[in-house]
């Protein structure tokens, strides 16, 4: 998901519209952006609308509420079996929790005969949850990736969210931690919608990091995320280069070898490949 946009669950006025837009995801939100007394109402809405829609190749998350509040049980028995696909588990800090939403999950996917188990996206919001971010990554393999939360991880500590030094350093913790795990990397929100220079900036800079997208809080992001996390027509030259000279090294039995004046050996290959799988996933080559 290059872009993933945010939709509060209790404005079912704008699901069909998020629907439509060009993000690869939808994260419908149930624990921030929904007040307390509302919570009940937005997730019977988002329920009966994703329980109602057709199957569809966008990536559908719902943020439910954190495990530890009394609206976990029930967002997890209202969606599951429903079009979600990734559960968007926040204020992650521990594996244990990883596990005790599987087993939540095994339980009611058990009850109606699910065979599509479903995946989970663990929030990163605290300095606990960064510390432990590989615990969680590696804890089961539904968790598909760690994403940050610098609201949560940095206001409270009185951390300037928008200082570049760190907000790379903390992107880089996390890409480490996420990469360890072999899981992906989702980069946080960035709140100034009026900023799209500053949002593209720290987009582009987390793709230079290795992230797989980031989270936008307004359609006017999107287009900027997507184009962010775009193999560029260079990328994919040289990716294709790599991966045909290493056909040639392979039939040679050669597994180290210079391409422009660069040593080629497996990892610069594993990287080739993830490019190649991007391009043709963004439609820019042709499917195998």
């Amino acid at each position: 998901m290059r872009s993933k946009l945010f939709v509060p669950g209790s404005r079912p006025e704008l699901f069909d519209k998020a629907m439509n837009s060009a993000a690869d995801g939808v994260s419908f939100d149930l624990e921030d952006a929904v007040a307390p007394e509302r919570k009940a109402q937005a997730r019977s809405q988002l329920a009966d609308y994703l329980f109602g829609l057709k199957p569809t190749a966008k990536k559908i998350v719902v943020r439910i509420n954190e495990i530890s509040s009394r609206f976990y049980a029930d967002d997890l028995q209202a969606l599951v079996g429903s079009q979600m696909r990734i559960v968007n588990l926040p204020k992650v800090e521990s594996p244990e929790q990883i596990t005790e939403l599987v087993n939540d999950l095994e339980r009611l996917e058990g009850k109606q005969g699910l065979s599509s188990p479903l995946h989970i996206l663990a929030n990163i919001e605290s300095p606990c949850g960064l510390r432990r971010a590989f615990d969680i990554a590696a804890a089961h393999p539904r968790v598909m990736g760690l994403q940050l939360g610098f609201a949560d991880l940095l206001e409270p500590l009185g951390i300037d969210r928008y200082d570049a030094g760190t907000v790379r350093q903390l992107q880089l913790a996390l890409r480490l931690a996420a990469g360890e795990a072999g899981v992906a990397a989702y980069d946080t929100a960035y709140a100034q919608i009026k900023d799209p220079e500053g949002f593209a900036g720290e987009a582009a800079a987390a793709r230079r990091l290795g992230f797989a997208g980031k989270s936008c809080i307004h359609p006017s992001q999107i287009e900027l995320a997507n184009a962010a996390f775009l193999p560029s027509a260079d990328d994919i030259t040289r990716a294709l280069a790599i991966l045909e000279a290493e056909e040639t090294a392979q039939a040679s039995g050669v597994g180290a070898y210079q391409m422009d004046g660069q040593m080629i050996d497996a990892p610069f290959v594993r990287r080739a490949r993830v490019i190649v799988e991007q391009a043709r996933h963004a439609g820019l080559l042709n499917p195998l």
